[in-house]
């Protein structure tokens, strides 16, 4: 080897390239970068565990619930039980059926239409209330799956225009000159692809949860209107 190359070669500094480096050495933007895409794995990883606890939660009271209302048990009681404990998810519909229910039937409404209507718009709102607790914060999990990965991308391109810049600078194109600038980039793009990738995993699993736990919702929302109206109507001929 030519003893000027290998002098080259000897004097060439050594590139740091842990992860720690690569932070701290990073360009102010790259850096940014990435200390929001890891604040947004961090959020996103809350948000999977917390809903994942919850949905759990709410599943177990909703099939507490339906074998407590299958069981034969009056309405009466079941909704003095509920009243005093609020329970998610189906219990939540059914108390403020109930509560409709019984306003009108203190008040001695003698409109069956009109109190049939009044029930189903009192289900409507307590199911959209239900639906917007179980999916929200879920849009967040999309939009980091989504946008993630571009921000990161933004990251890597600067990156390699900071390697582009430095080639200029030194007027070489040693590896030692660009590898720190571009593992920056490259680094940049891995964090964006850990905050999107168990976000888009997560948003799919859990919307498909709740949209199967808002259709329970609205199962049962038919099932007890029909069972208030076949009350109303033996009331009306009485």
């Amino acid at each position: 080897m030519d003893p000027t190359v290998a002098g080259t070669v000897a004097a060439a500094p050594h590139a740091d390239l842990s992860i720690w480096a690569l932070f701290w050495q990073a360009d102010i933007v790259v850096k940014s970068v990435m200390v929001g895409l890891l604040a947004a794995s961090v959020w996103c990883w809350a948000i999977i565990v917390d809903k994942s606890m919850l949905f759990g939660r709410v599943k177990s009271e909703m099939n507490r619930f339906e074998r407590v209302f299958w069981s034969g048990q009056s309405l009466e009681e079941l909704y003095q039980q509920m009243s005093e404990r609020p329970s998610p998810g189906l219990g939540n519909i059914f108390v403020a059926a109930m509560k409709e229910w019984k306003r009108s039937h203190e008040q001695n409404a003698s409109s069956f239409i009109g109190v049939q209507g009044r029930l189903e718009k009192v289900l409507d709102v307590a199911i959209a209330r239900e639906s917007e607790a179980l999916e929200k914060q879920l849009s967040f999990l999309a939009t980091i799956g989504s946008a993630a990965p571009f921000i990161g991308l933004f990251g890597t391109v600067w990156g390699i225009m900071n390697a582009f810049t430095a080639i200029s600078a030194a007027a070489s194109t040693n590896l030692s000159v660009v590898a720190g600038p571009i593992a920056e980039a490259l680094f940049a793009t891995a964090i964006g692809l850990v905050a999107a990738i168990p976000a888009v995993i997560a948003y799919n699993k859990l919307s498909g949860d709740a949209n199967k736990m808002i259709g329970r919702l609205e199962g049962f929302a038919d099932e007890f209107s029909t069972i208030l109206s076949r009350q109303l109507e033996a009331r009306g001929q009485r």
